[in-house]
């Protein structure tokens, strides 16, 4: 049973407030990272790319992603997240705008390098706020909320993006997609502080709930130690946390870069049609990411164990992944096909938020270093998801099959990934720490 309220009657809910900022951040944040999905085909007309080539531009980014994760979540984590944040979604909303003035490969390639340089930070920086705002037994459905707000982003873009290509052509409409964020930055930097203490808002009722059970070395402190790297990367967990990200970041970046492209040339439906149906997909992830930050919470509560609580929704739920993706290449109809990516996405979400929590639970007061080094050991997976598919349907063209039969073979490939993936959660422990400080955070049943 549940005896661990979630309010006082006397606490204000500036934390809502906090948790309402940082999902329009993570919706701001997919809703520019997905948009250029809807635009390949514009941007490959005009520019006179290859599909390979198109691949490069998308890969740029998530190599620049990865390889700023961990810095730009270690300066959260040493210097605070309100002045990181906020340069962090400027720096990528400029680099949006950007996009939009590309004449050439390499210009183009640049640019989509420092966007995701950008972006890198703004998740690990996000959960780092989480964990100092919210109490333990929230993290859950708070985490879930953020990354249900970032796949909502990512489900609108392929509607937004072509219903402004469609009035003001692709290089206007990123210059469009980049004022929210200069918006919101100027918004949460007057507004925001890093400790919940030091808010004008927040009464004393208020910062002792978000306190409630918060261990002295939790996340809730910066300017700490350093970061003790060779017991990090000595750690099983942190090894199997990544090879997890991987193996969803393979299948989800198929669906973010690629599949408005594959419904139009290996499907044959319309620009349109082609952008609702990759809404309708990443509906699901939205879904998902929203269900798993719920169940997860329920059944630690109902449990009072974090480890199978979190494991076996990740195996049962990348597993059914897997099997959605196999299963999508059986059907004819491009709806019923996108229904089954759509319960891929779904799973593979329910199981995002499981792995926010134990990343949460086995980083200590590292959390922002710690996630930005998990999260982007799923770069090369994802980077080489839309390289070797852009590679694999060029060669299948050129050896004479087009349409579905260009495309189709490779997505029995990303659903075994998914089944391995799975069989990986089950070895991952919650309650082993990757910094060796103690991992306990009460339950709701404590």
């Amino acid at each position: 049973m549940n005896t661990e309220p979630d309010d006082t009657p006397y606490a204000t809910n500036v934390r809502y407030c906090v948790l309402a900022m940082l999902c329009l951040l993570s919706f701001i944040l997919y809703l520019d990272r997905v948009c250029i999905a809807q635009a390949a085909i514009p941007i490959q007309n005009e520019l006179k790319f290859t599909t390979t080539q198109m691949s490069y531009v998308m890969a740029a980014f998530l190599i620049a992603y990865g390889l700023f994760e961990i810095p730009t979540g270690h300066w959260g984590d040493r210097w605070g997240s309100r002045g990181v944040l906020t340069r962090i979604v400027v720096w990528w909303s400029v680099f949006t705008m950007l996009t939009g003035t590309a004449m050439g490969f390499w210009y183009l390639v640049l640019v989509r390098f420092l966007f995701g340089a950008g972006e890198a930070g703004a998740l690990p920086n996000a959960a780092r706020v989480v964990a100092r705002w919210f109490p333990p037994h929230a993290l859950g459905r708070a985490q879930g909320a953020i990354v249900t707000s970032a796949l909502v982003g990512g489900a609108v873009a392929p509607i937004v993006a072509q219903s402004l290509i469609a009035k003001i052509g692709w290089r206007w409409s990123f210059f469009a997609l980049g004022i929210p964020g200069i918006a919101w930055a100027v918004v949460f930097y007057l507004w925001f502080r890093d400790n919940p203490h030091e808010h004008g808002w927040v009464n004393e009722d208020e910062r002792q709930l978000i306190g409630r059970g918060r261990a002295a070395t939790s996340a809730t402190s910066h300017g700490h130690g350093r970061v003790p790297w060779g017991r990090v990367l000595s750690s099983s967990n942190v090894w199997l946390l990544g090879l997890v990200v991987a193996c969803a970041a393979a299948t989800t970046y198929l669906v973010f870069t690629w599949f408005p492209t594959y419904l139009q040339k290996g499907r044959s439906v319309t620009p349109e049609i082609a952008a609702k149906l990759s809404s309708l997909t990443l509906c699901g992830g939205a879904l998902g990411s929203l269900t798993g930050g719920w169940l997860c919470d329920r059944l630690i509560a109902w449990t009072g164990d974090r480890r199978w609580s979190r494991s076996l929704v990740g195996a049962f739920a990348m597993g059914s992944a897997g099997l959605a993706i196999a299963a999508s290449v059986g059907f004819n109809s491009a709806t019923l096909s996108a229904l089954c990516c759509m319960w891929a996405m779904f799973a593979i979400h329910v199981q995002l938020s499981a792995w926010w929590g134990v990343v949460s639970d086995v980083s200590g007061a590292h959390l922002g270093a710690i996630f930005g080094l998990v999260n982007s050991m799923g770069v090369p997976a994802g980077a080489a998801s839309q390289i070797l598919l852009a590679r694999f349907v060029d060669w299948r063209l050129k050896n004479g099959f087009t349409g579905r039969d260009q495309w189709d073979p490779a997505f029995y490939l990303y659903a075994a990934i998914l089944l391995g993936g799975a069989v990986m959660w089950l070895m991952i422990n919650a309650n082993k720490s990757a910094v060796g400080e103690s991992t306990h955070l009460p339950s709701s049943t404590e």
